[in-house]
């Protein structure tokens, strides 16, 4: 499996690829960010994010598009920011067929490092560890959006496998319980 981490941000959008499977040796394949200037029109920077996001489509075509969710802070401008560059990685997967997937940021640190509350220096410890790099991928956008990929690589078998659950379960007609008789002691005996 090829997946395309993105990072969303307006100034900096983190966008790395991993390929392979759960539960062996996984690949970067590319890594970098796509910027912005902070001064540049809001119109002007999602096109430049889109157009950089296309071209990471283009070279590498992911199967996949692992975007983080965006949440709410306390800052609503970066959350805006955060959001707007999301929705346009959204897109460009979508316009493309290539299925996207949301994890939270919390959800992300807990299957690269084991703990929901990690800090970035360790997510890029392994990130770095776990794609056998030199060194940590930078600026740190870049190594959040490996840490992406490699989350969804992990989680999606479990996650399909809960969705094919769900739709068997939705496709199934629902029955009328059935009427049972009533429980009756065998005759001769005092229940």
């Amino acid at each position: 499996m090829r997946v395309l981490g993105v990072d969303p941000g307006l100034t900096r959008c983190g966008v790395g690829v991993v390929e392979g499977v759960a539960g062996r040796p996984l690949t970067m394949r590319g890594v970098g960010v796509v910027r912005t200037p902070a001064d540049a029109e809001l119109g002007h920077r999602l096109v430049a994010i889109e157009q950089g996001i296309e071209k990471w489509l283009d070279e590498y075509r992911p199967e996949f598009v692992a975007v983080e969710r965006v949440f709410s802070q306390h800052n609503v401008r970066t959350v805006m920011g955060t959001a707007q560059a999301s929705a346009v990685a959204m897109l460009c997967a979508s316009r493309r067929g290539i299925p996207v997937a949301l994890h939270t940021p919390s959800e992300v640190k807990a299957a690269v490092t084991g703990s929901g509350r990690a800090d970035k220096a360790q997510v890029g410890a392994m990130v770095t560890r776990l794609l056998r790099l030199d060194a940590p991928p930078k600026p740190a956008d870049a190594a959040d959006a490996l840490a992406l990929a490699i989350c969804h690589i992990w989680r999606a078998p479990a996650q399909n496998r809960l969705q094919q659950a769900v739709a068997l379960h939705a496709s199934k007609p629902a029955t009328a319980p059935h009427a049972s008789k009533p429980a009756t002691a065998p005759k001769g005996r005092i229940a």
